[in-house]
This record gives C-alpha cells, sequence and structure tokens, in this order.
C-alpha cells in the first residue's frame, strides 16, 4: 500500500501545483480585468467631462444667437423708425400749417393718422424727446441757438425746433433746441 499511497500523494501535490498555476491564471486574469474596469471607467468618465463641456459650449452658443437676434431685431427696428421720423414731421408741419375752417376735416384725419402712427412708433419702443424746460444735455440736444437771459437756470432748453426720439435709451435723433445763457457766461465765451 506504501506504493499506492506515495502514487497517491504524488497526484495529489501535482493536483496542488496545479491548483496553484491555475490561481495565478486566474488571478493575473482577475488584474487584467480590473485594469480594463478601470481604464474603461477612466474612458467614461473623460467623455462625460467632454460632453459637459460641449454641452455648456453649445448653451453659450445658443445664448449668444438668441442675444444677437434680439439686438439685430432692435437694429432693424430703429432703422424703421428712423425712416418713419421725417413723415411724422411732415404731418406735424402739414397739421401746423392749415388752421382755416375751411381744412378742419382734412385736418381730421390727417390728426388721426398721425395718432395712429405715433401710436405705434411708440409700441415698437420709441419715445419722443420733449426737452423743453429741462437742462441741455449734448448727448440728447443739438444747440441750435441760445438766447441770452436770466429768467431761467443756464443751460434750459427753452425752445424745440424739432423733436429728438430714442429707441430703448438710444438717440435716433438728437432734438434741436434753444438753449438759455446768461449774459455773463456768454461773454465769458466769446472772450475765449
Amino acid at each position: 500500500m506504501d506504493d499506492k499511497e506515495n502514487k497517491r500523494n504524488v497526484r495529489n501535490i501535482d493536483e496542488s501545483n496545479d491548483d496553484s498555476g491555475e490561481d495565478k491564471a486566474f488571478a493575473a486574469e482577475g488584474k487584467a480585468e480590473d485594469d480594463g474596469v478601470r481604464k474603461a471607467m477612466e474612458d467614461l468618465e473623460e467623455l462625460r467631462k467632454t460632453m459637459l463641456r460641449r454641452q455648456a459650449d453649445f448653451d453659450n452658443y445658443r445664448k449668444r444667437i438668441e442675444r444677437e437676434r434680439g439686438e439685430d431685431a432692435k437694429r432693424a427696428t430703429a432703422r424703421v423708425i428712423e425712416n418713419l421720423i421725417p413723415v411724422l414731421d411732415g404731418f406735424e408741419q402739414a397739421l401746423a400749417a392749415h388752421r382755416e375752417a375751411e381744412y378742419e376735416s382734412y385736418r381730421k384725419g390727417f390728426e388721426l393718422i398721425y395718432k395712429q402712427l405715433m401710436e405705434n412708433i411708440v409700441k415698437l419702443g420709441a419715445e419722443r424727446a420733449e426737452p423743453v424746460g429741462k437742462s441741455f444735455d449734448p448727448h440728447l440736444h443739438q444747440a441750435m441757438d441760445r438766447t441770452e437771459t436770466t429768467e431761467h437756470p443756464d443751460g434750459t432748453i427753452l425752445q424745440v425746433f424739432q423733436p429728438g426720439y430714442l429707441f430703448h435709451g438710444r438717440v435716433l435723433r438728437p432734438a434741436m433746441v434753444r438753449v438759455a445763457v446768461h449774459p455773463a457766461a456768454a461773454s465769458k465765451a466769446g472772450v475765449n
């Protein structure tokens, strides 16, 4: 029996050596799989970050395009209003010219048309500047004449020759005005 037992022990040792080889192969294979999983996770994280960057870039692009479209629409509206301002001036001059009774029916028609046109321009975002009694501002007004007086504070607008128009805070046309100037300030201005 010794011989049989020896063979059995040798076989068990060989099998145990084979098992440890399999364990090593299995462990190496597991490590390779872990490395592959780790690499895949890193790649996935990099793709996620790239996707988030692309999404943020696209959102910024979309917002910029929307802002530019809004600005383009405002510019186009401003151009239309600028072209209509002389028409308004013509209406105002026509209404001021004929005060006689025989033109009354025409005047009413012109006044209605003028009112509708002005209301629509205001709806588009334009506003008419009425600077009489306000201080002169070279950004909003164009001084066409000055009057020496002490009845009004220096730099007060006394008369509007042509009204000015603003569109969302931007000057479409400055108001042409007459400005009050104190005599002392006027003589000092003439000396320089």
